[in-house]
C-alpha cells in the first residue's frame, strides 16, 4: 500500500503546483498573461480620455457619477464579447433597479483600431431590449493604445493579441461613483441578485471579495477560422488532477477498511 500510495501523493502535489503555476504565483501581476488580477479598492485613472459612440471626447471622470458596470470587449470578436454583451443586456432587463438612475454601463474596446462609428454599430445590436430613453446610459468607448493599456492594467484585465484577434477573459467590474473597484463578476451569466447587491455595495463604496472566480478563459482565438477553440491542455490538466484525487481517496478508504478488519 505504501509503495503505491507515496507516488500518488507525489503526483498529486506535482499536479497541484503545476496547476497553480499557470494561473498565478506569489506575484500574480507578473505571471498572468490572460485573465484577471483583482485590484479591489483601487481607484481607476479617471482623467483618461476616450471617444464615445457619438465621436465626443470624454474623460472617465465626466462619465462616472454613479455605480458603473464596466466591461471590456473588441468589436470584431466572434464569440466571447457578443455573449458578454448579451448577458449584460439580459441582466438589465431582469434587474430590480433603473438603468440611468441607479447605475450605468460603460463598455470599452481594447482594440485601438476600433472607432466611434464601429462602436455605434455594435451598441445598436445590444441596446434594442432597453427602453429608448435609457440607451444613453450604456456607453461605448474607444481610445488610443496608451489609454486602453492604462485602464485595463488599472482594473487588472489581462488580454493578449493572438493572430487577427485577441485572447481575453470574460468578466465585468463594478465601480463606485468615485471610480473605486468594488466587485468583479466572472463568466457569461450574471444573476440579477448578484449584480444588484454589487451595485448597492458600490454605491456605499464597499469593496467585496469575489466568491465565484470561474472565467471563460478556456478558449483561444483561431485567426484562420475566426473562432475560439478549446485549450485542451488546460482541461486535461484539470481532469488529471481530479482523477488523481479520486484515486487517492479510494486508496485511503481501502486502507482504513483493511486496518479495521485486521
Amino acid at each position: 500500500m505504501k509503495k503505491i500510495f507515496f507516488p500518488l501523493i507525489l503526483l498529486l502535489v506535482t499536479l497541484l503546483v503545476s496547476g497553480q503555476n499557470f494561473q498565478k504565483d506569489n506575484n500574480p501581476a507578473n505571471q498572468i498573461e490572460i485573465g484577471i488580477v483583482e485590484k479591489l479598492g483601487d481607484i481607476i485613472p479617471l482623467d483618461l480620455t476616450f471617444n464615445n459612440e457619438n465621436s465626443e471626447n470624454v474623460t472617465l471622470r465626466q462619465l462616472i457619477k454613479k455605480p458603473t458596470i464596466l466591461c471590456f470587449v473588441f468589436y470584431d470578436c466572434p464569440m466571447l464579447c457578443p455573449s458578454l454583451q448579451n448577458a449584460v443586456a439580459e441582466v438589465v432587463l431582469h434587474l430590480d433597479m433603473q438603468l440611468g438612475k441607479d447605475y450605468q454601463i460603460i463598455t470599452i474596446s481594447f482594440n485601438p483600431l476600433d472607432n466611434p462609428e464601429k462602436a455605434k454599430e455594435i451598441k445598436a445590436n445590444y441596446v434594442q431590449k432597453i427602453s429608448v430613453e435609457h440607451r444613453k446610459d450604456w456607453m461605448y468607448l474607444t481610445g488610443t493604445q496608451e489609454n486602453i493599456s492604462r485602464i485595463t492594467e488599472a482594473v487588472g484585465y489581462r488580454y493578449k493579441v493572438q493572430g487577427m484577434g485577441f485572447a481575453h477573459p470574460s468578466a465585468i467590474m463594478i465601480l463606485s461613483p468615485s471610480g473605486k473597484i468594488t466587485r468583479y463578476l466572472y463568466g457569461l451569466t450574471y444573476l440579477p441578485f448578484d449584480v444588484k447587491m454589487a451595485i448597492i455595495e458600490s454605491q456605499k463604496g464597499l469593496a467585496r471579495p469575489t466568491i465565484n472566480k470561474v472565467m471563460e478563459i478556456c478558449f483561444s482565438y483561431n485567426p484562420a477560422s475566426k473562432t475560439y477553440t478549446l485549450q485542451v491542455t488546460r482541461i486535461v490538466g484539470i481532469l488529471t488532477l481530479f482523477i488523481a484525487a479520486v484515486i487517492i481517496a479510494i486508496l485511503l478508504m481501502k486502507g482504513r477498511k483493511k486496518t479495521k478488519n485486521n
